[in-house]
């Protein structure tokens, strides 16, 4: 899952910034010097994007040095990617390399610090993330939650039978699609049968039905308790995913109820790393 963006991805980050060059390093006259750059963790760090980075670095004409993988939990101060190059080289990857850091370390970082809290009370517990990831940055967003430990709810449309409200209706409500459910395992036998429930009497029927799992939307904690509770008394093999308004400050919460995977999407709304960079001449 933690798949390097391609170069022609890379490469158009890079035409985003300097479309006819670096206009600042040209009239200087300095780009011929050779100089260093340096990214260090200011904080606590889950980083992403190190590759990718590192790569924008080389195809500005640089040599990385030292280089530490996606998934690398580092403490403020660390020195995690490295490369010497001229300076018109290390102008021209600096910010391009420092945003896909910041931005996917950001979310990775999150993401390690929710899935620590949830197993922290629940071990056995799965997080995964939704697809409201900003549209055009899926692959990154996608590599840094699995850095930070979490996995995909699912990465597009076209994978898992997941069923809401939204669809039930066209079938003529929950009970009627809920007694077809034989026939929708039938015609994707390979898939599993995700269905959204928006209360506990909803989560219930739904369990009963022979779904995979039961997703419960907005649900309180106390209450997911009591349902969780229920659906095993009862002897269900289904899974309990819970989902809505999940984020850092409640997942612990959410987690000892006993569910077995929690959703969310917080993880791709927050602050960016905090990465500090060091870009000096060579010697120095």
């Amino acid at each position: 899952m933690l798949a390097c963006l391609s170069d022609g991805e890379i490469e158009r980050f890079l035409e985003e910034d300097l479309p006819y060059g670096d206009l600042t390093t040209h009239v200087l006259g300095i780009g011929h010097q050779p100089g260093t750059i340096a990214f260090a963790t200011r904080e606590d760090t889950t980083l992403c994007c190190t590759e990718e980075a590192g790569r924008v670095l080389e195809k500005c004409g640089c040599r990385i040095s030292t280089l530490e993988p996606s998934g690398t939990r580092c403490a403020p101060g660390t020195v995690f990617l490295a490369a010497a190059g001229t300076a018109q080289a290390l102008h021209a990857g600096w910010k391009v390399a420092l945003n896909l850091l910041e931005y996917a370390s950001g979310i990775a970082s999150r993401t390690a610090r929710i899935v620590r809290a949830a197993r922290e009370v629940n071990p056995g517990v799965v997080v995964v993330t939704t697809r409201k990831s900003f549209p055009g940055t899926k692959k990154i967003a996608i590599k840094a939650i699995c850095a930070g430990g979490a996995l995909p709810h699912r990465l597009g449309l076209s994978e898992t039978v997941l069923v809401f409200k939204q669809h039930t209706a066209f079938l003529g409500g929950l009970d009627a699609f809920l007694a077809g459910i034989a026939d929708l395992r039938a015609g994707a036998p390979e898939n599993r049968i995700i269905v959204e429930a928006e209360n506990a009497a909803e989560a219930l029927r739904i369990a009963g039905a022979g779904v995979d799992v039961v997703q419960v939307d907005k649900l309180p904690p106390a209450e997911l308790r009591h349902l969780v509770a229920d659906v095993r008394t009862r002897g269900r093999q289904v899974k309990i995913s819970a989902a809505g308004g999940i984020n850092e400050g409640n997942v612990a919460e959410y987690a000892a109820t006993g569910v077995d995977i929690i959703v969310l999407s917080s993880v791709y709304f927050g602050k960016p790393a905090d990465i500090g960079v060091q870009l000096v001449p060579r010697g120095e």
